[in-house]
């Protein structure tokens, strides 16, 4: 990329200081409030430096791979960039699957990471790794600082690249002996670059194309995904929606982007999603996607989907991710917000208005494919329902926590049962999938949300694989209640392979568990096993009194549930599965 910082510098030192104080001085000038990180050789004249300092607090993680999700969920559960340290070598490909799962969603981070000194780039000194190579793939954009003097050039630019247009981590690499040189530190107010100017403005002839196009649409559906969060266009959207009097469904990520409390609102589409979603993006006739990717997981087969002919517009702010898995009529570039604002200035100056006739006989058509329940499961009264324990804790917080989730069968059952009505209060792997999230999720939201109430719904396959951090929470104070749906199984690995591998549990149960009550014990923090239907209510409503202790809940649901309704992959929207009985 070709940039250069412009513009009056700020806060410039009397002297020369060195290029880790430059670092601090950098995220103080950003506002930076917390930074999750783990120390190591290469980065410890940027953690002396942390030292002394006080406008930012350290959140010491058990392992970088937390690190970089804690900073995510930061990010995802507020308005900020989230930020993380780490070091060379193993701290850098610890950080990978972090950043990889931050750029599948887009979210605006910067990771610092420490390199062996410049002479000894590219010797196989000790814990050096290609960084910038490495690394490459998975983030939006990263650097190699060559030299003290252009180190908080590259830090604003960082921050920059990291929130504007298509949002993403960036990672600035920082060998050993920069972080010592020593320069007069000045900081650019604004970024000027060559090769990077995104779009905020969508085109106000393709949104005139699309407003006359919805108000003549006999089926319409509006498609919300990540971007409408991301954008912070929530109250726009649920305007539009509202006004237009159509349906609407949110993905996975654009959960609570439209209210879940809305008649208007059809559920969650795709793979797991309800059936009067999938129908009515089967078979709309005009579709708008909003800040949303046409994502394998949400329309199923691409040749499938596009066999019922329907006119579709796409909004998303980047370009590329337009037209990409299915053909549009209308595109239109340019940051949701903006466009919705647009979207709803010209709906007021348009003298039509929606086809009244046409929409009451799609939302009758709507009611008969809601009439089929395709969430309502079994209830039992001597094995935990999974599904039950999502909606009592729904029923507990009033809707009103922060809940993040792993991946697995547990998470479609937290995104179904629980129903979302603001933006960022769903935090979860959307589009990389990564287990052991949930956890470290927690804490950055807990970082950023210090009041809030959040609960992490969790599998006993995926709360191990970031376990440890159980230990930071201990350090830090923070207090998410864990709802640990444990049913002894990979469960999403089990029901793929019941249902395409002739019930050949490969590798897929868990027959070592450890007693996970005395573990959260262990680490400082309330245990408790639930093993009884009856059990449910009361125990949650004890954790969630419970303000100041981690409370760890490891419930005994039953073995053979499965995620219902399902699209099998491969297979189209309307080709959907509700249960057991259409195997």
């Amino acid at each position: 990329m070709n940039t250069e910082a412009k513009g009056p510098a700020t806060g410039s030192a009397t002297g020369p200081i060195t290029g880790a104080e430059i670092v601090v001085r950098c995220l103080a000038e950003e506002g930076v409030e917390h930074v999750f990180g783990y120390p190591g050789g290469a980065v410890l004249y940027i953690y002396d430096a942390i030292f002394q300092q006080n406008k930012f607090q350290h959140i010491l993680v058990r392992h970088e791979q937390a690190a970089i999700h804690a900073a995510d969920a930061y990010s995802r559960s507020s308005n900020k960039v989230g930020v993380a340290i780490v070091t060379s070598g193993p701290g850098v490909t610890n950080a990978v699957t972090g950043l990889s799962t931050a750029y599948m969603d887009s979210i605006p981070m910067v990771v610092i990471s420490g390199q062996v000194p410049s002479h000894a780039i590219g010797q196989d000194a000790f814990q050096e790794c290609d960084t910038v190579g490495i690394t490459r793939p998975v983030v939006k954009h990263n650097f190699l600082v060559k030299d003290v003097k252009d180190l908080a050039a590259t830090i604003k630019k960082a921050f920059f690249i990291a929130r504007t247009g298509r949002p993403g981590p960036v990672l600035v690499d920082i060998p050993k002996d920069i972080s010592m040189h020593k320069c007069h530190f000045d900081y650019p107010k604004e970024v000027e670059m060559r090769s990077y100017r995104p779009v905020d403005k969508g085109h106000s002839g393709q949104i005139r194309k699309a407003v006359q196009l919805l108000l003549q649409a006999e089926r319409p559906m509006i498609y919300t995904g990540g971007g409408v969060i991301l954008a912070h266009a929530a109250p726009e959207l649920n305007k539009l929606v509202d006004r237009l009097g159509f349906p609407c469904t949110n993905t996975l990520m654009g959960l609570g982007g439209y209210r879940a409390s809305s008649e208007q609102y059809v559920g969650m589409p795709g793979m797991h999603g309800t059936y009067e979603a999938n129908m009515a993006m089967q078979n709309c006739d005009v579709l708008i996607a909003i800040g949303a990717r046409f994502d394998d997981r949400v329309i199923g087969n691409p040749k499938h989907f596009a066999s019922h002919p329907r006119k579709i517009i796409h909004v998303d702010i980047d370009p590329s991710s337009i037209s990409k898995r299915v053909k549009v009529d209308i595109p239109i570039v340019g940051n949701v917000k903006d466009v919705l604002i647009e979207f709803l200035a010209q709906l007021d100056a348009a003298e039509a208005k929606p086809n009244v006739n046409a929409l009451s006989n799609w939302w009758k058509q709507i009611a008969e494919w809601r009439g089929r329940e395709c969430l309502k499961y079994p209830t039992s009264d001597l094995v935990i329902k999974p599904q039950a324990v999502v909606e009592k804790v729904f029923q507990i917080t009033k809707g009103d926590a922060f809940i993040t989730s792993d991946v697995g069968q547990h998470q479609m059952w937290a995104a179904q049962y629980y129903r979302f009505d603001k933006p960022r209060r769903w935090i979860n792997s959307g589009g990389l999938g990564t287990m052991g999230v949930g956890l470290p999720y927690a804490m950055g939201v807990q970082m950023a949300n210090p009041d809030a109430t959040v609960a992490c719904i969790t599998g006993e396959g995926s709360i191990q694989m970031c376990i440890q951090e159980l230990a930071t929470c201990k350090q830090y104070h923070l207090t998410p209640k864990i709802i640990m749906l444990n049913n002894r199984f990979l469960g999403m690995v089990r029901q793929w392979q019941e249902i395409d591998y002739g019930s050949r549990y490969s590798e897929s149960y868990m027959d070592s568990l450890p007693d996970f009550e005395k573990l959260a014990e262990a680490y400082g923090h309330v245990g408790m096993k639930i093993e009884k239907p009856g059990d449910v209510d009361g125990a949650l409503k004890e954790a969630f009194g419970m303000k100041d202790r981690l409370v760890f809940m490891n419930f005994i649901t039953d073995q053979s549930e499965n995620v219902w309704p399902m699209v099998k992959a491969g297979k189209g929207l309307s080709e959907m599965m509700l249960g057991s009985e259409d195997l």
